[in-house]
């Protein structure tokens, strides 16, 4: 199973990820988050990291020249979009990079319609839970038998407060169009600063799950 650790802002924990066999690195470009990347590692050190783990930029609402120069300035491999973006902008930023299309996941059995028409422009869904004050990274988990309602041919990362006790339950879900477990504030010592150590665990932890 693939693993996308998010908030990343030290380059010894970008360099720990690689080293550790992570599949995705998640660098925040929203100034509202307490992750931002923005003065706390310079680009150099992002485009730097070794070839082995592709590189994710996070944005909510931004504009749209924003997202395109900072995927020449990251180089970045994809794009996660955690706002209320447009298909057609989905489909502006997809001629750069791949996109990762987050909804955020509530009490409502029918979220998988509201990802349903951007199925023509994205790679990726991501399914985090729905916070009145976050769009992500809130620490909190939702209720995952709700996904057995998503039946859409395009595979999703799973977000929402996941943790390092979380293995035996990850294990235990299945679905046939889980392509990664997306991880961020369960796995800190502050705000993006990542205790590498649970890390480390969590990563040898599930990259010896059984191959579906």
């Amino acid at each position: 199973m693939n693993i996308k650790v998010c908030g990343i802002t030290r380059a010894k924990d970008l360099e720990q990820l690689v080293a550790l066999g992570a599949d995705y690195a998640g660098f925040i470009f929203y100034e509202n988050s307490p992750r931002y990347i923005i003065g706390k590692m310079d680009a150099s050190a992002v485009t730097q990291a070794g070839s082995g783990i592709k590189k994710v930029g996070v944005f909510v609402n931004a504009p749209l020249y924003q997202v395109q120069q900072t995927i020449k300035d990251y180089q970045l491999d994809l794009v996660q979009l955690h706002g209320n973006e447009s298909i057609t902008y989905c489909q502006a930023v997809r001629l750069s990079a791949q996109v990762i299309k987050a909804f955020r996941v509530g009490n409502n059995p029918n979220f998988h319609l509201d990802a349903a028409p951007f199925m023509p422009v994205v790679d990726y869904f991501l399914f985090d839970t729905a916070h009145p004050q976050f769009h992500g990274g809130s620490g909190v988990q939702f209720d995952w038998k709700m996904l057995d309602a998503y039946r859409l041919h395009k595979p999703f990362f799973l977000s929402g407060g996941i943790g390092p006790k979380d293995v035996a339950l990850l294990k235990a879900f299945q679905h046939p169009y889980l392509h990664a477990y997306d991880i961020n504030s369960k796995f800190e010592t502050a705000p993006g600063e990542k205790d590498m150590q649970k890390v480390a665990a969590f990563i040898e932890a599930v990259k010896a799950f059984p191959s579906n």
